[in-house]
């Protein structure tokens, strides 16, 4: 493209430059020469297409870039703001330009500022300042450029044109976009301080109004010198009207209030200031939708009333009026007005309801006192030291100090009246507080306020909702009259009470009881027992009440009244007062009353039938008894029997024999089980003492059958003691024969033992014998050691090699059927844990969750795995392993045959070899061989080692093990006298020496030989 002409140039780009007509020739030719050659082709682009935005913003860029300098910059600008000057886009970048000519670095964090290039009288300022309005002129509506005018105003000293600046922007921008300008404008206004400040933060509170009323009280407080106190508490004052409000700064409402009240307190004297109530000026919908300020100012100017405001926020904190009350009177004694402070102090102390608060007001109430006599006494030590004073003058000061200090005095008495005041607005229901205020008064001795208190109470105190025993409240009142001789007054007192519905019953019942004792305690006797039969009346029916049978003593939805006549507590102080002072008659009828009513207690009963019994009227009270059987049945009715029963013996004895009998049987028939062991035992006592053995025998046979098995034994034990003492000990056996048949196992067994040591004495051994053999199967020999104990002592003692043999050939047979019993296993295992004699290793198994089977299967398995161990010791093979891995199963208790004894130990050395040589093979010895050499030993009576193993062997071929072998050595041998035998001993005697001289001379004998002899 050929380059134009540079005065064609010119003259194109002097069309677009924004110069006046007055402009000289050499102003021009300077212009001009901001063009050099390389902007040639900009300057072409944009005289073609002069409305391109583009092609100025590229050709502004080209300048950039070019590090031109700023004069071409601003006359490039300057031209096309001059084309296009509503574009944002031009104007932002050509203030920014121009801002920074005379600003440099980033703003200030707090103000917002930075800092100055040149200084504010440089004329920079104003052609910069110039540059803004010019933009404005069709730019008014871009908050960014009015914020950027207002910013680059705050650098200059103009206070008068950014504020009008400020204005503009409001006037010009919309309402939404003022928070833009008023975050600056409030800067302002702080750096300006004074009144400007004041006007600026009213006209920005009646924008935002509560929202910025906490920094505006600030503002006045800390930034204004003088502050201004009054209009500062105004704004507090009027924010805290509202409900509301919520503070910025996370100040709770009741801090707020706090601190206006010390505001007002400390600066009462500019209180006086008028200000406006009408600062605020956000607008708030009220309960009834109009639209009303927030405070409901409108607009007068007047001096703030302090005590209006504070009793307001007195109303608002039911929970913290003390510190209120003490900032109101405050306030009237930092205006000077004592008496005013005084009254309030004394309304507070009146209206406050907790005991927190009214300490608060008490204490400041006595520290104001304190200090106005503090100021009279310094007042009167200086008038003694000027002697110039008035008489009449000196005279009124020492009347006002001796008032006060009696004022002070005064408080001090009244506080404790005042504490009871401040409990009882908390509660009027407080019966325990009135209480106390009488006490306060008696204390003092003022009876007519003793009256008074009492008669407030009962007429303010409502029954339900009572706190504390209000009847005896009513009868403390009565005691008060009585006390003072007045007993008039003192039955008036009570006849008024015993009309409150009270909340409970009772309360009214013991009120009734109260006014029997006055009377009684006035010798009154016959007035007690009226009072006490007015009490027990029935009520008068009407249609709305049930009848007097159906009325519950619980039911609440009757009045007290209603159900008093069914008060168990008003007729047993009746039927004692009828003991102590009435008659007979009375008394009975009152008991008969009782008894109609259904209301009577088992004590009653008994009560009534010693009352009978005391006056000699046996039938009656025997009457009573029945009565009271048939009004409750079991368990009451057992305790009624055993009284009613041991009092008819007592008194009767054999002369009324048969009818005794008849109320035995009467109680034990439907007697439950728990309870007929006594009346059975009173029975065959009854028996014993006036009738006949035999029939004391058929009351305890019968006793047996009927009492419950927790007592069976010992009725069964008495049973037995009293048939051997009168029929001996054989008509015992059929009585043990029974019980055995009857009673548990373990008793059972203790029977068993019982039965055989009275068969021992009477000389039934073989009976005896018996006996232990079928008691056996109830023992196990590892729980019940000592019964095994017993029979080995018996045998022993009674029996001969054979018999013992059987009773431990019957104890491994036991032991067995016990060891594979599951059930005795799990109850043994249980009572083992619980006794703690389970084993650490056991302790933790069964904590670990196995049962007894489980247990039980664990002590095979290691019981199996100790035999197969042994038997691989000797060579033998063991029992195969199952699919689990776990050795051959063997069951505790199989006895076997050759190679394990009964406690699965292995064999001894002879029973060994025994096994050995009858697998040995074709070469041993005959296994059809008979051996009879036991036999033969034992006659002999040889004890030698051999002899000692084979006897552990019992009749059935089983063995013993080395426990039963050592129990059967500790039996004695004794010889046979030989007069047993008679002319038989030298046969034997022949035999034994041909025997012992065939064996020494001849060698052994056969089999057959052998058997020959001994036949």
């Amino acid at each position: 493209m050929p380059a134009d002409d540079p005065q064609t140039s010119a003259a194109g780009a002097g069309a677009a430059t924004p110069m006046n007509s007055s402009a000289s020739p050499s102003r021009k030719e300077d212009l001009f020469l901001l063009i050099r050659d390389d902007d040639i082709v900009f300057e072409e682009e944009c005289i073609r297409n002069p409305y391109h935005l583009k092609n100025w913003l590229f050709y502004i860029e080209h300048k950039a870039n070019m590090l031109d300098s700023l004069d071409s910059l601003i006359f490039l600008y300057d031209r096309a703001t001059q084309i296009f000057p509503a574009s944002y886009k031009l104007w932002k970048a050509y203030l920014d330009l121009r801002m920074s000519m005379v600003l440099e670095g980033q703003p200030d964090a707090e103000t917002g500022l930075r800092t100055r290039k040149r200084p504010v009288n440089d004329p920079i300022w104003q052609e910069v300042n110039g540059t803004f309005e010019r933009a404005l002129v069709l730019c008014n509506k871009f908050p960014i450029i009015w914020k950027l005018y207002c910013q680059f105003l705050l650098h200059q000293p103009l206070p008068t044109i950014t504020r009008h600046t400020f204005d503009r922007a409001l006037k010009a921008l919309p309402i939404t976009q003022h928070p833009i300008i008023w975050d600056l404008y409030l800067k302002f206004a702080r750096r300006c301080g004074g009144e400007t400040a004041v006007r600026v933060w009213r006209r920005y509170l009646r924008l935002d109004g509560e929202n910025a009323a906490e920094d505006y009280v600030e503002l006045l407080l800390e930034s204004l010198n003088p502050p201004r106190y009054a209009e500062a508490a105004r704004v507090l004052a009027t924010v805290l009207e509202d409900s509301k409000f919520v503070s910025r700064k996370g100040k709770p409402v009741f801090q707020l209030w706090t601190e206006f009240c010390d505001l007002v307190c400390e600066h009462a004297d500019e209180m006086s200031v008028p200000t406006s109530d009408s600062l605020l000026g956000s607008s708030n919908i009220n309960s009834r939708g109009s639209n009303t300020k927030v405070g409901g100012g409108i607009g007068l100017v007047e001096p703030l009333d302090v005590e209006k405001v504070i009793r307001s926020g007195i109303s608002r904190f039911t929970d913290q009026v003390g510190r209120l009350w003490n900032a109101l009177a405050r306030w009237w004694v930092a205006r000077g007005e004592f008496d005013r402070a005084t009254d309030v102090y004394e309304e507070a102390m009146v209206k406050v309801k907790t005991v927190r608060d009214f300490t608060m007001v008490f204490d400041a109430y006595a520290e104001f006192e304190e200090s106005l006599i503090s100021a009279k006494m310094a007042a009167l030590s200086s008038r003694e030291e000027d002697e110039d004073v008035d008489e009449e003058d000196a005279a009124e000061q020492d009347l006002e100090l001796d008032m006060r200090l009696a004022r002070l005095e005064k408080l001090m008495q009244r506080r404790p009246f005042l504490v009871n005041d401040v409990i009882l607005r908390q509660n009027p229901h407080n019966v325990h507080e009135w209480e106390r205020r009488v006490l306060l008064f008696k204390g003092q001795k003022n009876d007519a306020k003793v009256v008074e208190t009492y008669s407030e109470a009962v007429n303010t105190i409502a029954p339900k909702k009572a706190s504390g025993k209000f009847h005896l409240l009513w009868a403390n009142f009565a005691r008060f009259y009585e006390d003072n001789q007045d007993l008039e007054n003192a039955r008036l007192i009570f006849e008024r009470g015993v009309n409150v519905s009270f909340k409970h019953v009772d309360d009214l019942s013991e009120l009734w009881c109260q006014w029997a004792e006055m009377e009684l305690r006035n010798n009154n006797f016959q007035g007690a027992l009226d009072v006490m039969g007015m009490a027990t009346r029935p009520p008068r029916l009407n249609k709305s009440m049930p009848p007097l049978a159906q009325i519950r003593y619980q039911d609440e939805t009757l009045p007290p009244q209603t159900r008093l006549f069914k008060s168990m507590k008003l007729w047993s102080f009746y039927v004692d007062l009828e003991e102590s002072i009435g008659t007979v008659e009375g008394t009975k009828a009152v008991y008969d009353r009782i008894m109609d009513l259904k209301i009577a207690t088992p004590q009653i009963i008994l009560n009534c039938a010693a009352f009978l019994e005391d006056q000699n009227r046996f039938e009656e009270s025997y009457t009573v008894y029945e009565r009271g059987i048939e009004l409750f049945g079991y368990p009451i009715a057992f305790e009624i029997w055993n009284v009613y029963l041991q009092r008819f013996v007592t008194r009767n004895g054999s002369t009324k024999l048969e009818r005794a009998r008849d109320l035995f049987e009467h109680a034990v028939d439907k007697c439950p089980a728990k309870f007929a062991k006594v009346i059975y035992l009173m029975y065959a006592k009854l028996e014993e003492d006036y009738g006949l053995a035999r029939h004391a025998m058929k009351v305890y046979d019968r006793a047996t059958k009927a009492v419950g098995d927790e007592d069976r034994f010992e009725v069964f034990t008495l049973y037995i003691s009293k048939a051997v003492s009168f029929f001996g000990l054989t008509a015992s056996r059929e009585i043990y024969e029974r019980a055995i048949e009857m009673l548990p196992d373990r008793q059972a067994r203790d029977m068993c033992v019982r039965f055989a040591q009275m068969e021992i004495k009477l000389m039934e051994v073989d009976r005896a014998r018996s006996i232990w053999s079928y008691g056996s199967q109830f023992a196990d020999p590892r729980m019940d050691p000592a019964y095994w104990k017993s029979w080995q002592d018996f045998e022993v003692k009674h029996g001969n090699e054979d018999t013992f043999k059987e009773m431990l050939r019957i104890k491994r047979s036991v032991q067995a059927k016990f060891n594979t019993d599951v059930g005795f296993i799990s109850a043994q295992l249980l009572a083992q844990r619980v006794a703690g004699e389970l084993s650490a290793t056991d302790t933790k198994t069964t904590a670990g969750g196995l049962n007894a089977m489980a247990a039980l299967e664990e002590q095979t398995r290691k019981l199996n795995a100790e035999l197969d161990e042994e038997e691989r010791r000797a060579g033998k093979v063991a029992p195969a392993p199952d699919s689990t891995g776990t050795p051959g199963t063997r069951v505790i208790g199989f006895v076997p045959a050759r190679a394990r004894g009964v406690d699965g130990k292995p064999l001894d050395k002879t029973q060994r070899q025994r096994e050995e040589d009858v697998l040995a093979g074709p070469d041993a010895a005959n296994p059809d061989e008979i051996e009879i050499d036991d036999d033969e030993e034992s006659e002999n009576g040889a004890a030698n080692g051999s002899q000692a193993a084979e006897d552990a062997n019992d009749s059935e071929g089983e063995p013993m093990d080395a426990e039963e072998a050592r129990e059967l050595a500790s039996v004695k041998r004794k010889a046979v006298p030989d007069a047993v035998f008679g002319g038989l001993a030298h046969l034997g005697t022949e035999a034994s020496s041909s025997s012992s001289s065939s064996s020494l001379g001849g060698g052994a004998l056969g089999a057959k030989e052998r058997f020959k002899r001994k036949r």
